[in-house]
């Protein structure tokens, strides 16, 4: 029996420590908070990037496909299936520079628009931290005052 008067005396204890030092949930609430804003705006980043790619991958295949349709056409002269693969060959190479100079400027957004993002819930996670540090001491420290008080 003493052990189990033990256990509860520590399980006593344990309680009345904890209830000295309380845990507000309103700090973890807009940490979690200021992380799903965070997990959203970076989501809407993502998407219009992919959005964006679609577009540019299906206008090269579009523009690919109308060449190669020219290319395709029966010629009277074989010196014309020579031009005919010349003129591919460079609009593609010309569409592909295009295409590629594109994506960059999708990536370029993507990766200002982040370092925007991070920055900003940069500012916001140490503001939050900040504040929840400020009263976790406000609160620890009155804790301490009553327990010392409690205990002369």
């Amino acid at each position: 029996m003493a052990t189990k008067t033990a256990a509860n005396d520590y399980t006593k204890m344990m309680k009345e420590m904890m209830g000295a030092f309380p845990v507000d949930m309103t700090a973890m609430q807009d940490a979690f908070k200021t992380q799903a804003t965070l997990a959203e705006k970076m989501s809407k980043v993502a998407l219009e990037a992919a959005d964006k790619s679609t577009e540019i991958s299906t206008k090269w295949t579009k523009e690919t496909l109308a060449k190669f349709g020219e290319m395709s056409v029966a010629k009277e002269d074989p010196t014309d299936y020579t031009k005919a693969m010349t003129d591919f060959a460079s609009a593609q190479a010309e569409m592909t520079a295009e295409a590629m100079a594109a994506f960059a400027e999708v990536a370029k957004k993507v990766q200002m628009e982040t370092v925007e993002l991070m920055l900003a819930a940069g500012k916001d996670i140490s503001e939050d931290a900040s504040a929840a540090v400020k009263k976790a001491t406000a609160e620890v420290t009155a804790a301490a005052k009553k327990a010392t008080a409690a205990a002369k």
